[in-house]
């Protein structure tokens, strides 16, 4: 046999699968329908580099898995081409962003492909292709149309440089994550969705979805829930109320000073003349800062005295009115009653300025703010009463004086979409000054019918931003000027173009149907693929990404679009491949591995096994140079090993009953997403079985459970030494036989502090480590772990297992 060289092999299966369309998703299929999806990769002009595919591989796997299990199978891939980055490279080289976007995916494209993976090509989808973004324009008119897209003043993060809006997480640190800018605070006019008016839904229906604890927490503190009221600070001599919302109304005894964001309308009206001007130069300092910079917790406290007071509503006691940049002016009311004795925050802020401090909740605590609940006092009427019913007692005695409400608060607040540069998709709304005039907001803005979807991007010669703010769009003076869509009158578009976090919140469900031009997606292709089983994605993503996505959905189901509440059913997370230094790869650190190099030297099979082998799929690892020779080796051990079989012969008893507990133990490694042990298993099993002679039947059931790891080496094996006519990914999975298993498992109690939560099936004499990884990567003893710390780990061999936290 020849040797193994798997740039011979490689190209001339990827080409035979896609004439083949082996791996085309059936709509009408009457087979189970599965859909898998990944977050679609932004084109870099840098090109893949080997940390890029894991996430396409590991997922590419579990497709092929569950193809072989009898499912019908959707998986598929897309570019999200607008964005900052594309328009910043082009300027730099002279070329326009839809040029060196085109080059990119056509350069991504080819890369991806180098893989084998196992996508529906036909569905491919672009974000900057009219006939995709006519539908994100088409959902913000229906978004317009209920009164969840408007225009109004907001304070976002600037970057000067770039002139144009950054979400928070392009703005960490207060610096530009695209040019290294310092960020500025701005109030400006800016188009909004009112996802706020979700926010219930968004925390209420994660119950009804499989993500990970981490995930859900990670929502749920975006969003911000808190229960409480709303207490009404008095201004002396004045009319004037200041609403403080509090989930601590137990604890109003305590206020001795009141914080106003910088952002309050009242600071300046309470600022007297002799503190006007400390207070206009922290302003100024704070205007300097990103949301983030601002409530970060372990910053130091920074803040300003107005020389104002105003009067605690419960006691009429004057306390003193303080300007901080801890405190928001979009979160809540944007003013925070102090009670430094119960809480930590403004425990440092009151020892740092001197501020007073009267502990008013029973504690044995000093030199510490107390922060549980407890028994009042020194809080009149209320004294001896636990804080829970305090709670309840005070709110109602001052909501009689109509000074305080219960309510809900939320941290969340509208997703800011209007971006102020050229490569993104263009608002569909249309600025009337005659319009105006009759426009109760006076804002005068009209929208884009739905007959003239697409609003297209026009070309421009110059890309810059401009100096005014305005996005580069104003330049384009013949795409600029139209007919009013209300009154036919002279008027202009407008200039700002959407956040690319609008392309990537509905991109799953074009899928669906990627061709169709006359609605996002037809009803009966979203009914057959929607929702999607299984979404793997970044830690990175877990936030805004999955929050929007989330909201669209939501709003297309209240519509009756859609038939689902929640886009994904379940969802797992990747970890990121570092550079041989354990750091982030990127071009500045000189740590980048290309895969085009490693590729070529060691065939795709080889990059694909040994991303696997790495470690566990969700945490990050190094990439190591001899882990890859390593893994080249045991191909070609495997290519070695494949041999036409001299039949008839009997088969090996031993080898029997070794493949059929490798065909149950890696199928739930793939199953599972535990790639790393399902390599590694592969590997086990070609050296318990690499010296013995095999039936036909046996090497294939070897390769069958390699494909999915290994596509092109399985299928070269498959078809040209065993002489099979079709597709090993045709097949379907190995059968295993239950019986021959029932030795080799055995019944594992697992205890949490010495009570019973689960009993798992493993394998029989499992090391302690082993047995450690299982229990610790199952789902449901990770949510009774979930932010606590494992004092112990008690393992009785095949027996029972205590976790001590």
């Amino acid at each position: 046999m020849s040797k193994y060289d798997p740039s011979k092999i490689e190209k001339k299966w990827q080409k035979y699968w896609e004439a083949k369309k082996l791996y085309r998703a059936d709509d009408k299929s009457k087979k189970e329908k599965y859909y898998q999806l990944e977050t679609f990769p932004y084109p870099s002009a840098a090109g893949l580099h080997v940390g890029h595919p894991k996430g396409y591989i590991g997922e590419d796997i579990h497709s092929r898995f569950m193809r072989m299990n009898g499912k019908e199978v959707m998986y598929t891939m897309g570019w999200d081409a607008f964005g900052l980055p594309t328009e910043n490279y082009a300027i730099k080289v002279g070329k326009s962003p839809k040029e060196v976007a085109g080059a990119n995916i056509k350069n991504f494209k080819r890369q991806v492909k180098m893989f084998g993976l196992s996508y529906d090509w036909e569905r491919e989808i672009n974000t900057s292709d009219p006939s995709y973004y006519k539908w994100t324009q088409w959902i913000f008119l229906k978004m317009y149309e209920k009164g969840l897209a408007y225009r109004a003043k907001t304070f976002v993060n600037w970057c000067p440089k770039d002139k144009t809006v950054l979400a928070n997480e392009q703005a960490e640190g207060g610096i530009c994550d695209r040019c290294g800018t310092q960020v500025e605070q701005k109030e400006l006019y800016q188009w909004m969705f009112k996802i706020t008016d979700y926010a219930d839904r968004l925390i209420d229906d994660l119950d009804i979805v499989d993500y990970p604890e981490t995930t859900k927490v990670a929502q749920r503190n975006w969003i911000g829930r808190s229960e409480g009221a709303i207490i009404q600070f008095l201004i002396p001599n004045s009319k004037l109320l200041i609403p403080v919302f509090t989930t601590r109304a137990d604890t109003l005894f305590g206020a001795t000073y009141l914080v106003l964001a910088p952002e309050h309308p009242m600071v300046m009206k309470l600022t007297k003349d002799e503190n006007l001007n400390a207070v206009n130069k922290y302003l100024e300092e704070v205007r300097k800062k990103t949301e983030m910079e601002r409530l970060h917790t372990d910053k130091s406290k920074t803040g300003v005295d107005t020389g104002g007071y105003v009067m605690n509503p419960i006691n009429n006691e004057k306390i003193p009115v303080w300007v901080a940049d801890y405190v928001v002016g979009w979160y809540g009311t944007g003013a925070v009653m102090a009670v430094p004795a119960h809480d930590e925050r403004d425990w440092d802020f009151a020892k740092k300025f001197d501020l007073p401090i009267k502990p008013v909740i029973v504690s044995s605590i000093e030199d510490k703010s107390y922060e549980e609940d407890g028994e009042l006092v020194d809080s009149g009427e209320f004294n001896g009463m636990k804080s829970a019913e305090a709670r309840k007692k005070i709110v109602e005695k001052l909501k009689d004086k109509k000074l305080a409400e219960f309510k809900k608060n939320y941290k969340l607040h509208d997703w800011v979409i209007s971006r102020q540069r050229y490569w993104g998709v263009p608002i569909p709304m249309i600025h009337c000054e005659k319009c105006a005039l009759r426009d109760a907001s006076g804002q005068g803005y009209q929208p884009v019918s739905e007959k003239d979807l697409p609003v297209e991007l026009p070309n421009l010669d110059e890309y810059k931003p401009a100096e005014d703010g305005r996005s580069p769009l104003a330049r384009a003076k013949e795409w600029l000027v139209v007919k009013c869509s209300k009154c036919g009158q002279k008027a202009e578009r407008e200039t700002d173009t959407m956040d690319t976090f609008v392309d990537s919140s509905w991109y799953y469900l074009r899928y669906t149907d990627s061709k169709n031009n006359k609605i996002f997606a037809s009803e009966d292709k979203l009914k057959h693929w929607m929702p999607v089983n299984l979404y793997i994605i970044g830690s990175e993503h877990v936030i805004l990404h999955l929050l929007y996505a989330r909201f669209i959905v939501k709003f297309l189901f209240d519509q009756g679009y859609l038939n689902f509440k929640e886009p994904f059913l379940k969802l797992r997370h990747l970890g990121l491949i570092q550079g041989t230094d354990g750091q982030k790869m990127s071009k500045s650190r000189g740590n980048v591995i290309n895969p085009d190099e490693v590729v070529e030297e060691y065939g795709a099979d080889t990059v694909r096994l040994y991303e696997m082998f790495m470690g566990p799929f969700e945490d990050g690892q190094p990439w190591d140079s001899k882990g890859v020779v390593g893994t080249y080796r045991f191909l070609n051990r495997v290519w070695n090993f494949i041999k036409e079989p001299e039949e008839p012969k009997l088969a090996n008893k031993e080898v029997d009953r070794i493949l059929n507990k490798a065909t149950k133990e890696i199928g739930d490694d793939i199953k599972n997403l535990k790639f790393n042990t399902g390599a590694s298993g592969l590997m086990k099993l070609l050296n318990a079985i690499e010296d013995k002679w095999l039936t036909k039947k046996q090497y294939g059931t070897f390769l069958k459970l390699l494909a999915p790891f290994a596509p092109h080496i399985s299928e070269e094996l498959w078809q040209t030494v065993l002489k099979n006519k079709k597709s090993i990914h045709l097949e379907a999975w190995p059968q295993y036989d239950e019986e021959l298993l029932a030795d080799e498992l055995i019944d594992l109690v697992v205890q949490i502090n010495g009570t019973k939560r689960d009993v798992l099936k493993i394998t029989k004499g499992l090391s302690e480590e082993e047995v450690k990884n299982i229990v610790l990567s199952n789902e449901k003893v990770k949510k009774y772990l979930a932010g606590k710390e494992i004092k112990k780990f008690i393992y009785i061999k095949d027996r029972l297992v205590n976790v001590v936290v």
